[in-house]
């Protein structure tokens, strides 16, 4: 058995502990990019899923049937996608129709920061962040994802309503904050959370 003294132990023990942090490291980094990945999976299936469900409401029944799959549909996408991802998929806006999905006070923020983003040229399809954050004693990952107004959305979120469209929208979400935007506005966001490992 070899005895190793003085400077050659140091710099063996110092070797070791620099493995060790790089493998803890590499690990760390391994788990925020599978989680990262994981969550634009999940946000891209979310869109697609959505908007095929809105663009066949809007062919049979126009913004009306629009805003039924936004109420009624789209809850239940964002809980199926919850449920396969293992966290929680939603969307939120700095405006929203349903309180319900108003931001808490993580989400305000980084919204504030993809307008900010916007506003200093950054593209729409570019406006993504994620961290890991503390939430109730753990670890999170949380990712958003910035939501476009397209063509489409201004039907029910621009600035000029159909009368019948307003009506629907006010029985639907008295409290509606959800309108006046133009095309290529932040309309909100894509947001998830899930643990971190």
């Amino acid at each position: 058995m070899y005895r190793i003294y003085g400077r050659t132990r140091r710099l063996l023990v110092a070797a070791l502990g620099l493995c060790v942090l790089s493998v803890a490291s590499a690990s760390a980094e391994t788990s925020v990019d599978d989680r990262l990945k994981a969550a634009r999976e999940a946000t891209m299936s979310f869109a697609r899923e959505l908007q095929a469900e809105l663009k066949k409401a809007l062919e049979s029944g126009g913004p009306a049937a629009g805003i039924a799959i936004c109420k009624e549909a789209a809850p239940a996408i964002a809980a199926a996608a919850s449920e396969r991802l293992g966290g929680e998929v939603g969307r939120t806006s700095l405006n929203t129709f349903n309180p319900a999905n108003a931001p808490d006070e993580w989400e305000r923020k980084v919204l504030e920061a993809f307008e900010a983003r916007k506003a200093a040229g950054e593209p729409l399809d570019k406006l993504e962040f994620h961290e890991i954050v503390a939430r109730d004693g753990e670890q999170r990952f949380r990712y958003m994802k910035a939501i476009g107004m397209q063509k489409p959305c201004l039907a029910c979120h621009g600035k000029t309503i159909a009368p019948e469209v307003a009506e629907i929208i006010k029985r639907f979400y008295p409290e509606d904050k959800g309108t006046g935007f133009d095309l290529g506005d932040i309309r909100g966001a894509f947001t998830i959370s899930m643990p971190a490992k």
